[in-house]
């Protein structure tokens, strides 16, 4: 789902004034309203109204079916009714996150004074009203609206186009609610998987880049993209608006960034500034992502090894709930993000394993830190809300609760004698926040705190002798109010006799209808004042009783005042700390991960992996990470088997399997817990194995199982070819392959040949480590072409015409599959299973087997086309330059940047 709001640049505050000539009767609240509604298009405009948030018009036909809420009407516009639906503003955060789920995006308009004042300038004026915030799914910070466990990413992209017609997109992600902000460039073959790395909850684009023949459908696959006009895009401002949004005066200031980084980040910052409307969030400055740093790791992998997700798209069942022994929101986010992009570096990777290795070894300070942890706040998303204005004196206390579990941890680091390096950065930046600040926060905050400041009451008592002395005539005077109870009912000789209050008349005296006659006789009426009669209770008032509601109501309003002035004043010494506090907030998260990940390692007998810079891959007793833990909670013990694909004595290159076996006997999940071990060794995590030595590999590829995508008309098979193209046209000798039942949603021999051309493919041209397994048992007479194919198969046992799956991975091959006695297992009907027999009985007859042999004797290799092969015949000097004028796309080019496109064009020009 994409939407285009218009987002002005400087909103102004909006106050109705009278319509110079009026097509019909409007009323000045439903003119201040369409005038506020027009600036915000493609919004929903939550407009305040009291204790609710009203919509109108179409707002309110959408929000009534996406809210479930009764939709109603108010007065009529050009001679028909308005609808019109409504929310609680106390429950507003529960109908925003339903509205942000469904693809909406909210304009929240407040009332910006008190009605009193409206009322003060005339009967027709209106409460003056602006909207303070726009919400979108990239920017939100509240908790009510957020996962704990997630990062919450606006990601924008810009795109520079080369003088030969090549592209380059840069990339740009923030987290408002945790202060992060990445850059970094990738060529747009990359886009998909590095979309699907980072899972953006918002996407910003400029317009043509949206509507892009190549990029447009790669983009519409995200369910929240929003195009913008070109000046977001503008790489001509960029370093301007960069500098003005972290207040430096040059770039210097900030991380080295490339022009088309810049550009991007510009655009994510001023997206911020314009939706927040002015109220900057404190982001850390931007840091670059080098290219090749992270395992590269395409959509469809991702899903297939259901790293974070599951294909049924829950966090049950996926690799990351599968280790996730985190006890802070934060270290749950770091860990998804160290899963969903492990590293290429072998000496970063040590680090992090260096860390957990610790934490395996002292079982006592791994538990006790653990604890400590557990108490911390989320410190990065409480600071998030405090510095937007969004916080509460609980947020306060987090901050406050934060710094002294940094005490607490660094006491219990300090039992290590030479921390590992990642352990001592942390132990470094729990240092950095002012203990001061802490202890600040300890003299202001009260015990108990309410959850929001407007509720009052958080500050303690002696902290600001103005405020005591507020409340304590705030609370002298209900007592005041007490005794003059006694004292009226006494004197009026009505023991029921109560004074109340409300919004609407203040305090007030309220007598039962039988003693109302009473008091508007003499002697009594010189006193008690009628105001009210209802059904059952009349109402007085007296002079001494509107002079104490006064004294009250000031004495309150004073105290809530001053309450709210020192709250203002934490939050400024926060944000001031800010700096410090997500520097402290980092290292918890990092100090949690660490702990967690050896937790599992102890707990599941997890194995350091040796991680270095060859191309060997050798797992002993390796187990499958999710599947493991489902077996021990059924009773049941995992099968572990080794793999080894590292290059023989006297090669270069890793090794190739070819693995045969039947369905159901486990092929699937080796082939899935051997990347998955690659992967956690990369990320910093001890592994599934006894013993694990693994290379690193720089992409990683999984081609597991299909399913159809009639969405973009492709079928099973198309997809399953779709997803061998990349594997073939992008693994290095680096990469880690695993490919499972390549060609079997065609004909027998289609299939089987396309099988055939791919592991001929992988062995010669891209030459990389592979698992490849397969029902074609044909294929394995390649071994003895291929010098790396190496066969293996999946052990079975057959018992009283059953079959008993065994899940061993042996050295050899299968000549069956054993598919009628599963699909006997699946409960297929009898006389299904005996024809099925009598059918396979014929064809095995015909010896397949004994044709494959003498295919691969006749067949040549596979041979790699030569360069010249391949490469067409070099372009005319007119071909050139009519590919250069093709290039360009004018309606996105700058004049200067037109202007050297039009020299560059002459400099192709023949020479006469």
């Amino acid at each position: 789902m994409t939407i285009q709001p218009t987002f002005p640049a400087s909103p102004a505050p909006v106050e109705a004034q009278p319509a110079a000539e009026p097509v019909a009767r409007v009323t000045p609240m439903m003119e201040q309203y369409l005038e506020i509604k027009a600036a915000y298009p493609g919004l929903l405009l939550f407009y305040r109204m009291g204790d609710f948030y009203e919509l109108f018009f179409e707002d309110a036909e959408i929000a009534s079916r996406a809210l479930g809420i009764m939709l109603t009407k108010r007065g009529k516009h050009q001679g028909a009714d308005i609808p019109m639906c409504g929310v609680p503003v106390e429950r507003s955060d529960d109908y925003l996150h339903r509205l942000i789920a469904q693809g909406h995006r909210v304009a929240v308009c407040e009332q910006m004074e008190d009605p009193a004042a409206a009322r003060a300038r005339g009967n027709r004026s209106v409460v003056r009203r602006d909207v303070v915030r726009l919400v979108t799914p990239g920017t939100l910070t509240e908790d009510t609206l957020l996962d704990a466990r997630a990062n919450n990413y606006l990601l924008a992209i810009a795109r520079l186009r080369g003088a030969a017609g090549a592209e380059r997109l840069g990339l740009a992600w923030i987290d408002i609610s945790t202060a992060e902000f990445i850059v970094t460039e990738c060529a747009v073959s990359e886009l998909a998987a590095t979309l699907s790395r980072i899972n953006p909850n918002e996407i910003i684009v400029a317009d043509a880049l949206y509507g892009d023949t190549d990029i447009g459908p790669t983009l519409r696959e995200w369910p929240a993209v929003t195009p913008l006009t070109r000046d977001v895009f503008d790489s001509s401002t960029a370093e301007r608006r960069l500098c003005d949004y972290f207040a430096v005066a040059t770039m210097d200031g900030l991380s080295a960034m490339s022009r088309l980084e810049a550009t991007a980040a510009a655009a994510a910052v001023t997206y911020i500034d314009r939706t927040q409307v002015g109220k900057r969030p404190p982001l850390s400055p931007p840091s670059r992502e080098a290219v090749g740093t992270t395992m590269a790791i395409d959509p469809a992998t991702r899903a297939n090894l259901e790293l974070t997700r599951t294909l049924g798209g829950e966090r049950r069942g996926s690799l990351l709930d599968a280790i996730d022994c985190t006890v802070t929101s934060a270290g749950s986010r770091l860990l998804a993000q160290r899963i969903a992009a492990p590293l290429t570096d072998s000496a970063a990777i040590a680090w992090r394993l260096d860390a957990v290795a610790a934490f395996v070894a002292d079982s006592g300070l791994r538990h006790d830190l653990r604890s400590t942890l557990r108490a911390a706040p989320d410190l990065s998303r409480a600071l998030a809300r405090l510095s937007l204005g969004r916080g509460g004196p609980r947020d306060l206390a987090g901050l406050r609760d934060a710094i002294l579990a940094a005490d607490q941890a660094l006491a219990q680091l300090a039992r290590m004698e030479q921390p590992p390096q990642e352990i001592a950065a942390a132990m470094a930046a729990l240092q950095r926040p002012s203990r001061e600040l802490a202890r600040e926060f300890e003299r202001a905050l009260a015990e108990q705190l309410p959850l929001l400041k407007r509720d009052g009451g958080f500050v303690r008592q002696g902290y600001e002798p103005a405020l005591d002395e507020s409340r304590n005539l705030r609370d002298a005077s209900r007592l005041v109010v007490a005794s003059m109870q006694a004292r009226y009912a006494d004197d009026a000789g009505v023991k029921g006799l109560k004074i109340r209050h409300n919004n609407v008349l203040g305090y007030f005296v309220e007598v039962t209808a039988q003693h109302g006659d009473k008091l508007m006789s003499p002697p009594l009426n010189a006193i008690f004042i009628h105001r009210q009669t209802l059904a059952g209770q009349v109402r007085f008032t007296t002079s001494e009783l509107g002079e104490i509601e006064a004294k009250i109501a000031n004495a309150g309003d004073r105290a809530l005042g001053l309450e709210l002035e020192i709250f203002d004043k934490l939050c400024a010494l926060a944000v001031e700390a800010s700096e410090d506090l997500r520097a402290a907030a980092h290292a918890f998260a990092s100090l949690d991960v660490a702990t967690a990940l050896a937790k599992r390692a102890v707990d599941d007998n997890y194995v350091r992996p040796e991680v270095d810079g060859s191309l060997c891959f050798a797992i002993e007793g390796g187990r499958h990470p999710v599947v493991e833990q489902a077996l021990k909670r059924d009773g049941q013990s995992f099968i572990a088997n080794a793999c080894d694909l590292s290059p023989a004595p006297q090669q270069v290159s890793g090794q190739i399997w070819l693995i045969t076996g039947p369905n159901m006997a486990g092929k699937s999940t080796f082939l899935r817990q051997n990347a998955l071990i690659a992967l956690l060794a990369q990320a910093g995590s001890f592994v599934p194995a006894s013993r694990a030595r693994i290379g690193v590999v720089d992409r990683l590829f999984s081609r597991v199982g299909a399913a159809d995508d009639l969405a973009r008309g492709r079928s099973t098979f198309m997809v399953e070819m779709v997803e061998t193209a990349v594997i073939l046209n992008q693994a290095s000798e680096r990469s880690l392959v695993i490919l499972d039942e390549i060609g079997r949603g065609t004909a027998t021999f289609d299939g089987l040949s396309i099988a055939w051309a791919a592991i001929e493919h992988l062995h010669e041209a891209n030459r990389c480590r592979a698992l490849f397994a397969t029902h074609y048992h044909e294929l394995t007479a390649l071994s003895a072409k291929l010098p790396r194919l190496f066969n293996a198969t999946v052990r079975v046992k057959e018992w009283q015409g059953n079959v008993v799956f065994l899940h061993e991975v042996l050295p050899g091959s299968a000549d069956r599959s054993y598919g009628i006695q599963v699909a006997k297992l699946a409960g297929l009907p009898p006389s299904v299973i005996a024809r099925a027999k009598s059918v396979l009985a014929k064809l095995e007859a015909q010896d397949r087997g004994q044709t494959a042999r003498a295919l691969a004797d006749d067949l040549p290799l596979f041979a790699v086309p030569s360069r010249a092969a391949v490469e067409p015949a070099p372009s005319s000097e007119a071909e050139k330059l009519m590919e250069a004028v093709k290039a360009l796309h004018p309606d996105e080019m700058s004049p200067r940047e037109a202007l050297e496109a039009l020299y560059a064009l002459r400099a192709k020009l023949p020479k006469d």
